[in-house]
């Protein structure tokens, strides 16, 4: 039986002025992927937010990773994101490096042993298709390169979780393609994805399972 890799259990959330959750359950389980869907403005990028304990619920409980984090300490938190790769919808990369030192400052800051940093960055750009590029800076890349930057620089860590905000959400209908096909391929290889987005087409095209956040609720939609 997969372990889960997030539980909630009667989980409330507001934020922002608005009730996210409402008294919500949901389950993840080691290596599954899942879309979160919903209206826009419901709250699914909060969600995110929940995981990585950017944001508290007033209710409920929450494990990640074998993280409780009802009970966990400021101190703790980067070990908890530690344990995850995040995958922004802006890339957010540093605009004065290139690629290679981008996905090498996630190591650096997690104390990773400098000697083996190069070939640790090697291996996941070369997973990301852009081993030829290391030397580039973020602005010479396209949209849909800087977005495979990203998700380098989320794996380097080897998190057995990755969380996804709209990751094809300012992409062209060729480089979200790419995009999809490498996070299935992350997820093949062990890793659980939950990805928030708003594209159905995608959703369609790829099909995995599938929950919808809806008046507080997390449920699971069977789409068609």
């Amino acid at each position: 039986m997969p372990e889960s890799i997030i539980t909630l259990k009667n989980v409330s959330l507001n934020y922002d002025h608005r009730s996210i959750l409402i008294d919500a359950n949901f389950e993840l389980k080691q290596q599954e992927f899942a879309y979160l869907i919903g209206p826009t403005g419901v709250g699914k990028s909060s969600i995110l937010k929940l995981l990585y304990k950017d944001v508290e619920a007033q209710a409920g409980e929450i494990t990640v990773n074998g993280f409780d984090l009802s009970a966990l300490k400021a101190k703790q938190i980067p070990k908890l994101r530690r344990s995850m790769g995040i995958v922004f919808q802006d890339f957010q990369l540093l605009r004065d490096r290139n690629i290679f030192d981008n996905v090498a400052f996630s190591l650096h800051v997690t104390g990773f042993p400098t000697s083996q940093i190069p070939k640790k960055v090697n291996e996941v750009l070369s997973l990301v298709g852009l081993s030829h590029r290391f030397k580039q800076m973020p602005d010479d890349l396209s949209g849909g390169e800087q977005q495979r930057v990203v998700i380098a620089r989320a794996l380097v860590n080897e998190p057995r979780l990755l969380l996804a905000d709209e990751p094809t959400g300012n992409l062209d209908p060729e480089a979200s393609k790419e995009i999809m096909e490498l996070l299935l391929t992350i997820n093949k290889r062990g890793t659980a994805v939950l990805m928030v987005t708003h594209d159905h087409g995608l959703v369609k095209r790829y099909p995995h399972r599938t929950v919808l956040l809806k008046e507080g609720k997390i449920k699971d939609i069977a789409v068609s």
